[in-house]
């Protein structure tokens, strides 16, 4: 990485995560655009052999390399096992990443990721894949995306705080978790809690109370207790809130993960920055952070009381 006796600049970039579903390729895209907007050359890598179709160009893409179906027609495994084994491929032949990332050089690289939970959570390969694009010089930070419609089951939260963290420990690079979907929010469902609660993880405590009332979760009231102690003891697990079509969310998630990996803002993309979050914006953008969302996307309970009241 010595070029004329300097150091090679680091390069930076979101290695993004999450489980199927969540919304990655939707993020990458629409990241892309919002740095793009902002000056930022910015690119897409597609290491998720199931992802068929996608709406971004793919500056490289591991379908190139290995493909999922081919795989699991020659080896005869199935989807989840097809997808390890393409990973370990990967892992194998990392020079050909090596490759394609030389010619993006000076580009800020959003890595699309395969769902699969056990990758980030006990096996190695992607990790290990990670771990070498450090010794490039990338400057990774992950984005765990995770879908809001999580929050209105609080079984569910616990199990997706629990998902997050041991990512987090397994992964080993600087973390963002990003509740997803955020628009979406109130149609899977009433939130128990304010939204901060659960972007902060406040006092987790609440949930397990929440859930002794349900009779399935009776039965396992130590067990949360004991989930919800190793993920307070760690304090590691906080979420920003985003809605990909809000330009103001975009923001947020982009500084969270600027601060994770270190990338520094030149003047032209303040400047740039400033005109963007000042375009088609009303007056009434000032918000403060989850309070922004909360109201956006949360009714609060007089309205839904109103509503009621007026059905025949």
């Amino acid at each position: 990485a010595m070029s004329g006796g300097r150091a090679a600049a680091p390069a930076f970039g979101q290695a993004v995560i999450g489980p199927p579903g969540s919304g990655k390729t939707t993020y990458c895209h629409g990241m892309q655009q919002f740095l793009r907007a902002l000056g930022r050359r910015a690119a897409v890598v597609n290491l998720d052999p199931a992802n068929e179709a996608t709406p971004y160009e793919r500056a490289a893409d591991v379908a190139e390399l290995v493909t999922l179906p081919d795989v699991m027609e020659s080896l005869k495994l199935g989807p989840n096992g097809g997808l390890i084994y393409c990973m370990e491929y990967l892992e194998a032949n990392v020079d050909w990443l090596q490759e394609k990332l030389a010619a993006l050089r000076g580009h800020y690289v959003l890595f699309d990721c395969p769902g699969q939970v056990e990758l980030y959570t006990h096996h190695g390969a992607l990790r290990n894949v990670f771990a070498r694009l450090a010794k490039w010089g990338f400057r990774l930070a992950a984005v765990h995306l995770v879908d809001s419609h999580y929050c209105t089951d609080p079984g569910k939260f616990i199990s997706v705080l629990c998902t997050s963290l041991s990512t987090m420990l397994h992964v080993e690079l600087p973390h963002v978790n990003v509740l997803s979907k955020m628009d979406l929010i109130e149609q899977y469902g009433k939130l128990a809690f304010n939204l901060d609660y659960y972007t902060e993880v406040l006092d987790l405590s609440y949930l397990v109370e929440h859930l002794a009332s349900d009779p399935f979760f009776k039965n396992y009231r130590r067990l949360n207790e004991k989930l919800v102690e190793v993920i307070e003891d760690y304090s590691l697990v906080s979420f920003v809130p985003l809605n990909v079509q809000d330009k103001e969310s975009m923001r947020r998630v982009m500084q969270a993960v600027d601060k994770a990996n270190g990338y520094c803002f030149g003047d032209q993309e303040h400047r740039s920055l400033e005109a963007l979050m000042s375009t088609a914006m009303g007056a009434d953008f000032h918000f403060t952070s989850t309070l922004a969302v909360q109201e956006k996307y949360v009714r609060c309970e007089d309205e839904a009381v109103e509503e009621d009241d007026m059905e025949p």
